[in-house]
């Protein structure tokens, strides 16, 4: 384990800081700096190893294949598909709504002018409105967690090319992992710093696995580094995440995903072939168990693990590989190619998500910058993201485009000279999507780079629509050369129960955005279905889906659809006919209460009178009054029951943790903090 230390900002998990480099000139170019980015990075890398309280630890002969390109499978390649496909146009957009600061003119397009006038000063916004910010700087992932007692977190890596984040033009620098406190997400609360050695380069491989509670990354650079793994535990208190290893057991680094079992890491290298399958079923002794001659950018796999989704970078295609041996843990496992897909504007892969839209099985794939390494592109081709059908994995097919009117040739050509589009690195292609959930998402949020976050209805697969945007307050910063523009890198994510979205911006640090419902209609449940069915049941210490003791986390899991309002330890969660609502003592389900009808204390309903018969039937304490309110506490086996009555009449009906109601004076004490 790192030794301990405080920063301003909250905790660091620190093994020990790396001496910052010199400062050098604010015009020094980002693309370049990531030239010899891979040999400094490197040599920090092992200085703060070998100077570092942390063991580099001895693996057996097995796992050091893991540090050299040597052996592997190379699984036969599938001949490469060029499928028909739509038209090439930007995506229709709709109009910006009230209380937006709209952008004129092209749409994506943000010009020097705009970025230096007043009314830019506080970003741009089109149907999406600021929450909360934090921080100077971003990086390429932003994940959100909800632990076993109920802590909400964030994490985002907060630098677009270790080391340069240490060079600031304004403000202190930041390095390493942010973790965030998101109990209210307009004052996000930095608890923790995460700073060993690979979470101060994960570059584009920071990864959450939300069933287990592990955070991990690999050593990365723009171009590969060696595959040094950390993993950390966060389902106790993701607040102060838990170092459970760093090793050498990737091959080479750059990106990374968890299968969704939390049992396999896939380590991927992207300029070589390399991609190494860890298995972190024990995250303190994680070891490969499958290493693979696949080019590799993003790579992301399908709901049961036998199907990874693989953006070559390389190659300029998506490949899907048969990742089911692996999976199954068997010994010697292969993977084996079902398809490789290209298109006609294909620029360099970044990344696939797999997603179920009304039964249909497709992929959200997107590209990065305005080049292609396999062969010249046309002039003025952008990265862009697309919807590609996968019903037939052997023969898939882009069915739509996300894409910005700016993406377009002729008004990409246009804006050749805008700030941020000098550096090959930046310029108006997308780079990272995120979706709130693989079934039926809605919507999608894509980083755009030069251009911001960009907001998309894809609920017609077939016709997406551009929603909206937020286009960060402009900054002057040594990533972008001094040019005052938004350097959007980062996949967003979201808190789908408040309608939010998280995403970092690389030049002005982390971001909460809402979204208004009559855009994003059904947050946290399938359309159709907004609040899940009430089971009517209500007995001994559970009512319906929430049981007594239960821990928050466990049932905001169970229970997605849900909102706090801004009552720290309450959560009201949505169901037909009126809802549940649960009290928290010490992270655990205290109280339950409901005016849904469809439930009965005893055989009594929320809506009946509360009458002398009843009170005597059922052995009623004397009443509580608090404000308009009187509590009724009705004594029970393995849970009290409970009463809300207002003018002789029972509003809510409930159950309560016995303990806690055992006296009068308690009683009273847990009433006065009912909301």
């Amino acid at each position: 384990m790192g030794r301990q230390g405080k920063v301003s900002g909250g905790e660091v998990v620190v093994l020990k800081r790396n001496v910052q480099p010199r400062r050098r000139s604010r015009r020094v170019s980002f693309s370049l700096l990531a030239a010899i980015t891979g040999a400094v990075a490197l040599a920090s890398w092992v200085a703060v190893s070998a100077s570092s309280a942390l063991p580099i630890p001895l693996l057996p002969p097995g796992d050091l294949l893991a540090l050299g390109q040597g052996a592997g499978q190379t699984p036969a390649t599938a001949p490469v598909q060029h499928n028909p496909e739509p038209p090439i146009t930007a995506t229709p957009r709709i109009p910006c709504g009230k209380g937006s600061n709209p952008l004129d003119g092209v749409d994506g397009r943000v010009p020097a002018g705009a970025l230096n006038s007043p009314a830019g000063a506080n970003g741009y916004t089109c149907n999406v409105s600021p929450v909360g910010h934090q921080g100077q700087s971003g990086g390429f992932k932003v994940w959100r967690y909800i632990d076993n007692a109920g802590h909400e977190c964030a994490f985002y890596d907060t630098a677009l090319l270790y080391p340069t984040n240490a060079i600031s033009l304004s403000g202190p620098p930041s390095q390493g992992v942010a973790v965030l406190d998101m109990t209210d997400p307009a004052h996000p609360v930095q608890t923790a710093t995460l700073i060993d050695p690979v979470m101060l380069s994960p570059h584009e491989s920071l990864s959450l696995n939300v069933k287990r509670g592990l955070l991990a990354a690999d050593l990365g650079n723009p171009a590969t580094h060696p595959g040094d793994v950390s993993i950390y535990s966060v389902n106790q208190d993701c607040r102060h995440p838990v170092l459970d290893a760093t090793a050498p057991v990737g091959r080479f680094g750059h990106e990374g995903n968890f299968s969704p079992d939390g049992r396999i890491f896939y380590d991927a290298g992207t300029s070589v072939k390399s991609v190494t399958a860890i298995d972190v079923t024990d995250p303190t002794q994680p070891h490969p168990i499958w290493q693979g001659q696949e080019s590799s950018h993003g790579l992301t796999l399908s709901d049961d693990g036998n199907r990874a989704y693989i953006a070559d970078a390389v190659g300029g295609t998506l490949t899907i590989l048969d990742t089911s041996q692996i999976q199954a843990h068997k010994p010697n496992p292969q993977a084996f190619e079902i398809s490789r897909l290209s298109w006609s504007n294909v620029t360099i892969p970044q990344n696939a998500m797999p997603m179920t839209i009304h039964g249909h099985h497709y992929l959200l794939e997107f590209d990065e910058y305005a080049f292609r390494f396999s062969g010249s592109a046309p002039p003025d081709t952008v990265g862009a993201g697309r919807i590609i059908d996968l019903q037939d994995e052997r023969h898939p097919r882009v069915v739509s485009n996300l894409r910005l009117q700016v993406d377009q040739p002729a008004e990409h050509h246009a804006a050749s000279g805008d700030p941020g589009t000098i550096d090959p690195a930046q310029g108006y292609a997308a780079h990272y999507c995120g979706i709130p959930r693989e079934v039926d998402p809605e919507i999608a949020a894509c980083s755009f780079i030069s251009s911001g976050l960009r907001l998309f209805d894809i609920r017609n697969p077939l016709h997406p629509k551009e929603i909206g945007y937020f286009i960060s307050p402009p900054k002057q910063s040594f990533e972008n050369g001094g040019d005052k523009s938004n350097f959007a890198m980062s996949k967003p994510t979201f808190a789908p129960e408040r309608r939010e979205i998280w995403y970092s911006d690389g030049t002005s640090g982390f971001y909460v955005l809402r979204v208004p419902a009559r855009l994003w209609p059904h947050p946290a449940a399938v359309p159709g279905q907004s609040c899940l069915a009430a089971s009517g049941r209500l007995h001994g210490r559970r009512i319906g889906p929430v049981a007594l003791g239960q821990r928050r986390g466990q049932l905001r899991h169970q229970l997605p659809s849900f909102a706090t309002r801004h009552r720290r330890s309450w959560d009201f969660f949505c169901l037909t006919g009126g809802g549940i609502r649960a009290g928290y003592h010490h992270g655990r389900v205290a109280i339950a209460l409901t005016a849904d009808k469809h439930y009965r204390l005893d055989g009594v309903k929320p809506g009946s009178r509360l009458t002398r018969s009843l009170i005597n039937r059922l052995h009623i304490r004397r009443g509580i009054k608090i404000g308009l309110n009187t509590w009724y506490i009705v004594p029970g086996r393995l849970a009290n029951g409970i009463f809300k009555v207002r003018h002789g009449q029972i509003q809510e009906i409930g159950i309560v943790n016995k303990a806690l109601t055992r006296t009068r004076p308690a009683a009273r004490r847990l009433m006065s903090h009912i909301p």
